[in-house]
């Protein structure tokens, strides 16, 4: 499968964690099709590297307003599929 590029529409974290959401949201997308599968995965990715409580919404169509941890925010797109990421807790 050819690798999406990524389009960052709101982003409050270091490049090496966008750039790990990226590659995590990339292996959701090739792994899983159901898009509550997709968040887990990348959910819980990030809770084992950066320790919990992660958040992860995924999908093509949904509004949002959360509050996050500073420097624990991004939200993106990989072709037609929004990735909402961000740590809360």
């Amino acid at each position: 499968m050819a690798e999406r590029k990524a389009v960052l529409k709101n982003v409050d974290m270091s490049e090496d964690m966008q750039t790990d959401a990226i590659d995590y949201a990339q292996q959701a997308l090739e792994k899983f099709t159901v898009e509550k599968d997709m968040a887990a995965f990348i959910k819980k990715e990030f809770d084992k590297k950066f320790s919990p409580t992660w958040h992860c919404i995924v999908g093509r169509n949904f509004g949002s307003y959360v509050t996050h941890e500073t420097k624990h925010f991004i939200y993106f797109y990989l072709g037609q599929v929004a990735i909402l990421l961000f740590k809360s807790g």
